[in-house]
């Protein structure tokens, strides 16, 4: 494949990916609400280490394990300001 033909390709993986980062953002704002109703925190350090534990187990690959955590690291941390900001 050329580099246009892999560009286009991570255009249309990107697509994806911000598709599924918005579902996971209506989730963690339905899980906010959740929190907000039962008077719990919006940052539960046990719950994180949890998906930063199992996106490692999931992860196949090129990137490292810490690599991945970095990514979901900022991804959790924007989760968590949607959740903040929705209260």
């Amino acid at each position: 494949m050329e580099i246009s033909d892999w560009r286009k390709k991570i255009d249309e993986l990107d697509e994806q990916i911000v598709r599924l980062i918005n579902q996971r953002a209506e989730a963690a704002r339905a899980i906010g609400e959740l929190k907000r109703v039962s008077d719990l925190p919006v940052y539960e350090p046990r719950r994180e280490q949890i998906v930063f534990d199992h996106v490692r187990s999931v992860n196949a690959g090129p990137l490292a394990d810490a690599e991945i955590q970095h990514v979901y690291e900022r991804i959790i941390d924007v989760m968590r300001t949607l959740q903040r900001r929705d209260a």
